[in-house]
């Protein structure tokens, strides 16, 4: 990898050329409000869907310094806004990542719960665009246009959303929503909004060139992603605009490469042939999504062809929907897997693990120390000789603590 080629990506102040290391990722975690557990396709050990759970694993992640969360959309999971609502009054950094969902709700409406979440979190929301991939629980909540229209209703959606935020009086008359005189009474927080956003068709990637800050892609290896990144930025380029890029995957990080895939294999371990045959039929059958189906596509339902590029294992997609893909090693391995993608222009990385809370910590003690984040609070440092730290008292203890920091 030349020196001309990382800058391209990075740029001269984030990677000067006397210094080829990139700058940390951003790095998110998830909240699992569709429930959790320590193995796929098991009940056994299995967490259920319950608040108090989902505020265990926001205030760890928002402690061990992850920037923010993303909580998922649908059928299955508990609202978003209402549990970041709840979750944003226990936190004090953390940021989050809730669904915006045309056709769902309206622009207007959206706009005043966008309003009063940002100001309840104090600036710390995150707007997440999602027109759906699955047609029947689209139906369920009362959707029925198709693949295609779902992204011009969203591209519309987006406009008046914008607008509103931004505290202009919307009057519009377009194809999917018609509004007089619609403003929000109390403003947000944040003087620009980030808008998040995934979508691999050419709609999609029109919506993202033309209306989004950041393109989100599940883990696909990085020269798909790099073709699929080439793509999203001339389209946005063309509007005279550019575009950040994130990554959606989980992470099995171990002290070694043979403990993490050792995990990786125990976490799959209960899932039968049948369960996958199942899930891979749903999601070919039920969903109209092509991120889906590229997912899909990495592995077709073999056991025997699940590392996909060098750690980036897709067993998760066997019988998950949507992001299936993990990233699987020591954390320095890990760390370098990272920096490719950084390499293709990806800037942050929303990661989750089974379970969510006991793998939040081992991203953050592990993983984190590799990618050059310090994610710690400041704080008192104690003098205390236990079976952790069994040094001494007194200045040569001091001195120690000193030269450390």
């Amino acid at each position: 990898m030349t020196i001309s080629f990382l800058t391209a990506f990075w740029g001269e102040t984030e990677c000067p050329m006397s210094n080829l290391t990139p700058p940390p990722p951003h790095m998110f975690w998830f909240i699992p409000t569709h429930g959790d557990g320590s193995y796929l396709g098991s009940e056994t050990r299995q967490r259920p869907p319950e608040f108090g759970y989902f505020r265990e694993v926001a205030t760890a992640v928002d402690r061990l310094g992850f920037e923010g969360v993303l909580l998922p959309t649908g059928q299955s999971c508990e609202d978003s806004w209402i549990t970041a609502a709840g979750l944003a009054t226990a936190t004090e950094r953390l940021r989050f990542l809730v669904a915006l969902r045309p056709g769902v709700t309206t622009p207007v409406f959206a706009a005043r719960q966008t309003a009063a979440l940002d100001r309840l979190s104090d600036g710390r929301l995150l707007l997440n665009l999602v027109v759906g991939g699955h047609p029947g629980e689209l139906a369920a909540d009362g959707v029925f246009l198709g693949h295609d229209e779902r992204y011009a209703q969203g591209a519309e959606f987006v406009a008046i959303w914008r607008a509103l935020v931004r505290g202009e009086t919307v009057n519009h008359e377009g194809r999917y929503y018609r509004v007089e005189n619609g403003r929000l009474d109390f403003p947000v927080v944040q003087e620009h909004l980030p808008l998040y956003f995934g979508g691999s068709s050419d709609a999609g990637l029109d919506v993202a060139a033309e209306h989004v800050d950041l393109y989100l892609s599940w883990g696909e290896p990085p020269a798909l992603l790099a073709e699929k990144i080439a793509t999203a930025r001339a389209r946005a380029a063309a509007r005279g605009r550019t575009l950040r890029f994130g990554i959606r995957l989980h992470f099995i990080v171990r002290e070694t490469e043979s403990e993490a895939w050792t995990a990786a294999e125990r976490l799959i371990s209960q899932v039968s042939d049948a369960q996958i045959a199942n899930a891979q039929k749903r999601f070919k059958e039920e969903m109209d999504s092509v991120g889906q189906a590229r997912m899909a596509a990495l592995h077709d339902g073999r056991r025997d062809r699940l590392e996909v590029a060098p750690n980036l294992w897709a067993g998760v997609g066997l019988v998950r929907r949507g992001a299936g893909t993990a990233l699987v090693g020591d954390p320095q391995t890990i760390a370098a897997r990272i920096r490719e993608y950084q390499a293709v222009g990806v800037d942050t990385f929303i990661g989750s693990g089974y379970p969510h809370l006991e793998e939040a910590y081992r991203v953050a003690e592990l993983l984190f120390p590799a990618l050059g984040i310090d994610g710690r609070r400041r704080g008192v440092r104690t003098q205390i000789v236990n079976e952790f730290a069994v040094g001494s008292h007194g200045p040569a203890a001091n001195a120690t603590i000193r030269a450390a920091e």
